[in-house]
């Protein structure tokens, strides 16, 4: 039964290629698959450097979304953060600008963990288009280091950045024992990410006195009920996030988000980031708020799409799909497809 469901799930799979608007984390073109079920359709996009045991979380989310059921929102729409890569201040200032001005956004997330000289101008350039646009401190910046720093330039880095009036930083390092120094030597709230998703049982951590907030991605954490899970045992601030998803697939993090009732800003942003995507246009904000849906890609759409994608990479994402399937999603999800 397992191998004709994963065959089953290759039959209805359509990889995909949607250009960037710029480079983000070295991306140019993000690529994944969309399956479909009685549901829906469901995305599956880990990034090239996650092993197949993590892909494998990314497989469940996307069997939950194709064959599973969402909880009913308690929400029609969420709010969101901007989000700024590491570009030159200019850029940032203009970006910036486009995300308040355009997309009514209030929150802005920058990416830092370069040089400190680049990332204050970055940070400072934000800061100084949020007070000119909503008014001096109306507008928050969150800032996303990505575990880059070591301690002493995490404390560095954080001292000077802070004072723009950061509402927290996320990842500053990698290691827990680390970011627990930085927090006792800085003013700062910390948020987690690649500390909760890289961890291979998220559910076992207590983070309550490492950090003040927790990301929650739905697509690495394997899909809206196991987040559900997460978040009630983890019993700390979250703030929902996305991974680079494209419309169809942020559907698992807004039915997260209205589920939750969250108030806080979600990283879900990311359509500003996409030159192109699997339906005409993209999910943006409007007046800083997304809408809690589930989409299905357009034909026209995810046809373009399936042709960025090479003959051979088209080979290796299958390949992936049947890897990570066989890494764990097979015994976590598996039950949801049933019989064919």
């Amino acid at each position: 039964m397992p191998d004709k469901q994963l065959q089953a799930l290759l039959e209805t799979a359509v990889v995909f290629g949607l250009p960037m608007t710029r480079a983000f984390r070295g991306i140019t073109m993000r690529e994944g698959v969309l399956i479909k079920g009685p549901s829906g359709w469901g995305e599956f996009a880990p990034f090239d450097d996650y092993t197949d045991v993590a892909a494998a979380r990314w497989l469940d989310c996307a069997i939950e979304s194709a064959f599973g059921a969402w909880p009913v929102s308690n929400l029609d729409e969420v709010a969101v953060n901007a989000i700024i890569p590491a570009v030159s201040s200019a850029e940032a200032a203009a970006l910036t600008r486009s995300a308040v001005l355009d997309n009514g956004c209030q929150c802005v997330k920058v990416k830092v963990g370069g040089t400190l000289a680049d990332d204050e101008a970055r940070v400072a350039a934000v800061r100084d288009v949020l007070d000119a646009a909503l008014g001096r401190g109306v507008g928050s910046i969150r800032i996303d280091a990505n575990a880059s720093w070591s301690v002493a330039e995490a404390v560095k880095a954080l001292r000077r950045l802070g004072e723009y009036g950061l509402e927290y930083v996320e990842q500053p390092c990698a290691d827990f024992e680390d970011i627990r120094q930085v927090r006792g030597q800085v003013n700062l709230p910390i948020a987690l990410d690649e500390a909760i998703r890289g961890t291979a049982m998220p559910e076992t951590l207590d983070l309550r006195e490492v950090a003040d907030f927790a990301i929650i991605k739905v697509a690495p954490l394997g899909g809206v009920a196991a987040c559900l899970r997460l978040v009630e045992h983890l019993a700390m601030p979250i703030v929902i996030s996305g991974s680079l998803d494209s419309s169809v697939g942020l559907g698992p993090s807004t039915a997260l988000a209205g589920t939750l009732g969250t108030t806080s800003p979600c990283g879900l942003g990311t359509g500003t980031l996409l030159a192109a995507d699997v339906v005409e246009r993209s999910i943006v904000p409007v007046g800083g708020m997304i809408k809690v849906e589930r989409l299905a890609p357009e034909l026209g759409a995810l046809m373009q799409a399936s042709d960025r994608v090479s003959m051979e990479r088209g080979i290796w994402w299958r390949a992936r799909l049947a890897a990570a399937w066989h890494a764990g999603a097979s015994k976590r999800a598996g039950s949801l497809i049933g019989s064919f």
